[in-house]
């Protein structure tokens, strides 16, 4: 969602979660070596299915754009391919929603110094209802959902206090008060706020079109087109404060506790009420 609402803004474009940072850093050899590293990670991560095709980038295109930059850096291929993805809808900035990146803000930070994180916290016990059923959840369990969600939160908010441009914000208040925390957001990142934000579900269903089939790397289906859609329906609709809270009726009363014991500190610390 939040994805979508900055995306809307006429001068910037967010790609499909990309996930192929932390890989590249380790990338050695020499310019040329480099720069064939580079160009096989993008188009092939994740290897065991992998998320080239949905950036919608031809190849020979990405690999012709990468032999002009000279001298060639890791820096400048990551920054080179964004630039390539938001001039598809001519738009000069870009941004990147990969939630696993919340893990590795300081790596990125150090690759890109000028890299602004925004990290959107939402409600553990939702997050549970939302995720668990998900084909990239971690699991069903709803220790294992506690524990996933715990450790992603702290990860992200130690490193985030290390980095020169980190900011929080609280699904709950997004979509209580969107325009105030657009506002705040677009602040952050040196960006005008623009109206289309706040209609970001009119756009969505076109950009949605961009998220395809995923397969294995024995060609297996991983996730079909159609059930990439379904998992985002409620991107191409208004904000709806009722999705606020779903726990409370969702999860059942023993889930709530186990839930609430494991990672009620942090629930806690983040100003959430506990049921237990």
């Amino acid at each position: 969602m939040l994805r979508f609402m900055i995306d809307s803004h006429p001068e910037i474009a967010i790609p499909p979660e990309t996930g192929f940072f932390c890989a590249g850093i380790h990338l050695k050899g020499t310019q040329d070596e480099m720069r064939e590293q580079f160009l096989q990670l993008i188009i092939s991560y994740p290897p065991e299915a992998t998320a080239w095709n949905d950036f919608h980038i031809p190849v020979d295109e990405f690999r012709r754009c990468l032999e002009e930059i000279q001298p060639f850096s890791i820096q400048e291929g990551f920054r080179l391919f964004y630039k390539i993805y938001a001039s598809r809808f001519s738009k000069s900035r870009w941004g990147d929603k990969t939630p696993m990146y919340c893990r590795s803000l300081l790596k990125i930070q150090k690759l890109l110094p000028e890299a602004h994180f925004i990290h959107l916290i939402r409600d553990g016990r939702d997050v549970a209802v939302s995720l668990r059923k998900q084909w990239f959840s971690p699991g069903y369990d709803i220790a294992t959902q506690a524990k996933y969600w715990r450790e992603n939160i702290l990860q992200a908010h130690a490193q985030g206090s290390q980095c020169p441009h980190y900011l929080e914000i609280f699904y709950e208040e997004l979509i209580r008060n969107p325009e105030n925390v657009l506002r705040q957001i677009c602040d952050f990142i040196n960006l005008d706020f623009h109206y289309s934000m706040l209609h970001y579900y009119d756009s969505a269903p076109q950009r949605l079109k961009e998220h395809l089939e995923r397969h294995q790397a024995n060609g297996d289906l991983l996730v079909s087109q159609e059930v990439r859609y379904t998992q985002q329906i409620n991107t191409t609709r208004p904000l709806d404060i009722s999705k606020i809270g779903v726990w409370k009726t969702k999860l059942q009363p023993e889930e709530i506790l186990k839930y609430e014991k494991i990672a009620g500190d942090v629930l806690r610390s983040f100003g959430y009420s506990l049921a237990f």
